[in-house]
């Protein structure tokens, strides 16, 4: 993948998720189930993949 792809793809999807689950969403509407999976592992995925990403992206602007 193209070093600056993987850099900017990461920090898209690192400020997702600080976007979207940490401000104070309107968590009523959401239902307790879908929040519960959101909470969980879906965040800590895009999380993780997210600074894979941007480590890999500034390897390969090292290298």
């Amino acid at each position: 993948m193209n070093k600056w792809l993987e850099l900017i793809l990461g920090i898209i999807l690192l400020v997702g998720v600080v976007a979207l689950v940490f401000p104070g969403m309107p968590m009523q509407s959401w239902g307790y189930a879908a929040w519960t999976v959101l909470k969980g592992g879906l965040t800590w995925i895009v999380a993780i993949t997210g600074l894979v990403l941007i480590i890999l992206g500034i390897s390969e602007i090292k290298g």
